[in-house]
Parts: structure tokens; C-alpha cells; sequence
């Protein structure tokens, strides 16, 4: 997986300087560790550089979602990524960007046409989204086929 395009401006904040936001972005995904070790984070320009060794694709994917949520982070190379090759159900995801008014119950009948699996989609980005009551413009998420 190589480079995946983020809006800046819009995201998590944390951090301030560039210098530090290396650092903080690997704090931030090893806090919820969606399965990725050996973590190495550089950022340069805005691009967030994603080195380490994650046990499937879900972990890669979700790895390169959450740095790329970040204020400041505009591109996430995960070229040196190890992962496991996909497999058929690691494709069966497509990557959604939220818009203004939507909610995942919206975005759960768009995708399935049923409201009600809204928590599919939570249960799949959990460690992007918080609360599933807050989500924002711009903000990526994987959206699995139902």
C-alpha cells in the first residue's frame, strides 16, 4: 500500500511542531494498537513515513487511517510497511471520507442499506472513531462489504 492522500487541516491534533510528530503519531496508534509492531513514525512536509510490521491487513489499514486522521499529516507512505499479502476478505473493504451532515447510521444505509449496522462500522474503525456520535468532515474510514 503506498501513498494514501489526507486533508491537513482537518483531524486530531497532536502535536505542534513537526519535529515532534513522529513521536506522537506512533504514541497515538500504539494506544490502541490495531496490531502493528516495531512501529517507526517520520513525518516530513506532511508526509507521515509508516514503517513496522503489521499482522494482517486490517492492522496496515488501520495503522495508515489513524495517522492520516492527525492535523498536519497530508500524504501516509506505508511503502516499507511488512504485511501479509491480502487476501479476498482484506479487499472487501472500501475507504470512505466522511461528509458534513453525515452520521454513521446515514453512512451504514448508503453502504447497506440498513441503518441499524451502523455499529459494523464502528466495530471496524474503533480505533479511528472514539465515539460514534463523533465524527468529522474529512475523516477516512473503512467501510467493509456487507
Amino acid at each position: 500500500m503506498g501513498l494514501l492522500d489526507f486533508a491537513s487541516d482537518i483531524g486530531r491534533k497532536l502535536f505542534g511542531k513537526e519535529e515532534e510528530a513522529g513521536e506522537k503519531i506512533k504514541e497515538h496508534i500504539e494506544e490502541d494498537n490495531p496490531g502493528v509492531e516495531n512501529l517507526e513514525i517520520e513525518v516530513k512536509d506532511g508526509v507521515a513515513k509508516v514503517k513496522g510490521k503489521a499482522k494482517d491487513q486490517s492492522a496496515l489499514q488501520k495503522a495508515i487511517l489513524m495517522a492520516g486522521n492527525v492535523i498536519g499529516i497530508k500524504e501516509v507512505n506505508a511503502d516499507e510497511m511488512e504485511a501479509p499479502a491480502p487476501t479476498e476478505t482484506d479487499n472487501a473493504v472500501n475507504y470512505y471520507e466522511i461528509k458534513k451532515g453525515d452520521t454513521l447510521w446515514a453512512i451504514a444505509t448508503e453502504h447497506y442499506g440498513d441503518g441499524n449496522k451502523y455499529n459494523k462500522i464502528f466495530e471496524e474503525n474503533k480505533e479511528v472513531i472514539k465515539d460514534p456520535d463523533l465524527i468529522f468532515p474529512g475523516q477516512k474510514i473503512r467501510i467493509p462489504k456487507d
